[in-house]
């Protein structure tokens, strides 16, 4: 996920997704503790876009309300 595409999206659309990578990451996590994981990269690339996610998060809340 590019930062670029983040961008447009509203906050509520951003903590849907944050939400939503979050569950995936736990899934991942549960497939690894029982030795099922397939692709371990993709843990590395789903915490990479939870932070851009939550990076997105707190910098609209920083913004003054009138944008």
């Amino acid at each position: 996920m590019k930062m670029e595409e983040l961008k447009e999206k509203t906050m509520p659309e951003l903590v849907a997704k944050g939400r939503e990578l979050r569950q995936e990451l736990f899934n991942l996590r549960l497939q690894k503790a029982t030795s099922q994981l397939e692709n371990p990269a993709r843990m590395r690339l789903l915490r990479r876009d939870i932070a851009r996610v939550e990076t997105r998060i707190s910098a609209l809340r920083r913004q003054p309300a009138t944008n």
